[in-house]
C-alpha cells in the first residue's frame, strides 16, 4: 500500500486525509495541535510541527512515504517542498514554493520579472518601520510577510493607524518580518480569487472567483467566494494570462493553486497574492460544484505523481459560499436561517460545538462553518449575498 504523507489536521484539512484513504493510500499525519480533528482520521500521527523541516524529513523517510501534501496550508507548504526534494518525490520546485510563501521574496520576484508590484517597504523591527511613517504613500497595506488567512494585516489610511497595525503585523509574523506596500485601488466590486488548477504546467480549471468581505466584522477577510466571476472578457483574459505567466516563470508543474489578483484603473492586473496550496474555506468543494469535478482527489493524486491529460474544464452555474461567522464573543448555540436563504443553501458544514466559544471574526480561521448556495441568475445571487447578513442569525449562550 502506498503511503502519504499529510501536513495539517484541522477541521478543513481533514477532507483530504478521508480523500486520500478513499483512495487506497495509507495516510500519515502531521500536526503540532493536541487537538486537531484529522489525528482521528489518519492512520498514523505525529505531533510535530510541519514548519520544522527536518524533523518532517525524518519522519518521512522513516515512513518511506510515496508523497507529500500540505493541503490548504501556506505555513506547510514550503516543508512539503523541502521534504519532496529531498526524497525525489513529485513537488513543485522547493525554491517556487519558497518564494510563493514569502511576500518579500514573491514582491521581488514580480518586480524582477516584470509583472505589476506595489511600491513597498521591508522591517525587521518596530522602530525602524516608524521612522519613515511621513514617507509612505497613503493608503498602505501592512503585513507580516510569512502569514496566512489575513493575520495581522490593516489598511492604513494616514500615519495615525500606522503604529498599531505595525505591532499586529509583528505579532503574526513568524520570522519577525513585515511588509508596508501601496494600497492598489482595484476598478471592479470584487477581489480577485479562488483556485486554479495546474496539470503538466499548464492551467486546466479557472476557479476564479469573486471575493466577499464584511467590513462589519473585518474588511479584510473573506466571507464567501460566489462565481461566475464579475469581469468583462478582456479583463479575464488578461487575469488569465497574468497567472499562467507566472506558472511558467516558476516552473509549477501540478496542483491546485490560490490566487489573488485585482485589476486597477488603467487595466493592469496587480497579483497581490499566488499561494502554492488549496484555497482555505473549503474552495476546491465549491469549485467542484461550479466545475463537476473533485478537486480534492485531484490534487492528492497529484501529490502522488498522477497527472491530468484533459482538455480544460468548463465551469457552469451560479453557485457561492459563505463564511458563517458572528460580530460577538460567546457560547456556541446554533445557527438560524431565514425561508429565503434555505431555498439557496445546497450544503451545510458546521465546524463548532454547541457551548464551545466563539469570537469575532477578526482572521479566517475564527469561521463557525461554510454553506454552499446555489442561484438561478448572477443578479440573484449578489442580491442574496450583499444582504446576508440579514438572513441568518448566531445564536449564542
Amino acid at each position: 500500500m502506498k503511503k502519504i504523507l499529510l501536513l495539517g489536521g484541522s477541521s478543513q484539512q481533514v477532507v483530504a486525509i478521508e480523500t486520500a484513504k478513499k483512495l487506497g493510500y495509507y495516510t500519515v499525519l502531521c500536526d503540532y495541535l493536541k487537538d486537531n480533528p484529522g489525528q482521528f482520521v489518519a492512520d498514523k500521527f505525529y505531533l510535530e510541527s510541519t514548519t520544522d523541516r527536518e524533523k518532517i524529513l525524518s519522519i518521512a523517510k522513516a515512513e518511506a512515504v510515496d508523497g507529500i501534501i500540505a493541503y490548504a496550508s501556506d505555513p506547510a507548504a514550503p516543508t512539503a517542498a523541502y521534504v519532496a526534494e529531498a526524497m525525489g518525490l513529485p513537488t513543485n520546485p522547493y525554491k517556487s514554493v519558497e518564494t510563493l510563501c514569502n511576500k518579500e521574496k514573491f514582491r521581488a520576484f514580480l518586480k524582477d520579472n516584470g509583472f505589476n508590484s506595489p511600491s513597498s517597504y521591508w522591517y525587521d523591527n518596530k522602530d525602524n518601520a516608524l521612522k519613515h511613517t511621513k514617507e509612505f504613500d497613503y493608503p498602505v497595506m501592512v503585513k507580516p510577510v510569512d502569514s496566512s488567512g489575513s493575520k495581522g494585516v490593516s489598511i492604513v489610511k494616514d500615519e495615525n493607524g500606522i503604529l498599531k497595525a505595525v505591532e499586529v503585523a509583528f505579532s503574526f509574523s513568524r520570522s519577525k518580518r513585515i511588509i508596508i506596500e501601496k494600497y492598489v485601488e482595484k476598478c471592479h466590486d470584487y477581489l480577485i480569487g479562488g483556485d486554479v488548477f495546474i496539470s503538466n504546467g499548464r492551467v486546466i480549471a479557472w476557479g476564479l472567483l469573486n471575493c466577499h468581505r464584511d467590513s462589519n466584522v473585518n474588511p479584510l477577510v473573506p466571507v464567501g467566494k460566489s462565481y461566475p466571476l464579475c469581469l468583462n472578457e478582456e479583463q479575464k483574459i488578461s487575469v488569465k494570462k497574468t497567472i499562467q505567466d507566472i506558472i511558467d516563470k516558476l516552473s509549477l508543474k501540478f496542483g491546485l493553486i490560490n490566487v489573488e489578483l485585482v485589476i486597477d484603473k488603467n487595466g493592469s492586473v496587480w497579483p497581490i497574492d499566488i499561494g502554492p496550496r488549496a484555497g482555505g474555506n473549503m474552495i476546491p468543494d465549491l469549485m467542484g460544484l461550479i466545475f463537476n469535478a473533485d478537486f480534492v482527489k485531484m490534487a492528492v493524486q497529484a501529490a502522488m505523481g498522477i497527472t491530468f491529460e484533459v482538455d480544460e474544464l468548463i465551469g457552469s452555474g451560479y453557485f457561492a459560499s459563505h463564511n458563517l461567522h458572528c460580530a460577538s464573543k460567546g457560547l456556541f448555540k446554533n445557527i438560524e436561517y431565514s425561508d429565503v436563504l434555505k431555498r439557496h443553501i445546497i450544503e451545510e458544514h458546521i465546524f463548532v460545538r454547541p457551548k464551545e466559544e466563539v469570537s469575532p471574526f477578526d482572521f479566517s480561521s475564527r469561521l463557525l462553518g461554510i454553506v454552499f448556495m446555489k442561484f438561478s441568475s448572477k443578479e440573484e445571487m449578489l442580491s442574496i449575498l450583499n444582504g446576508i447578513n440579514d438572513l441568518y442569525g448566531v445564536k449564542l449562550y
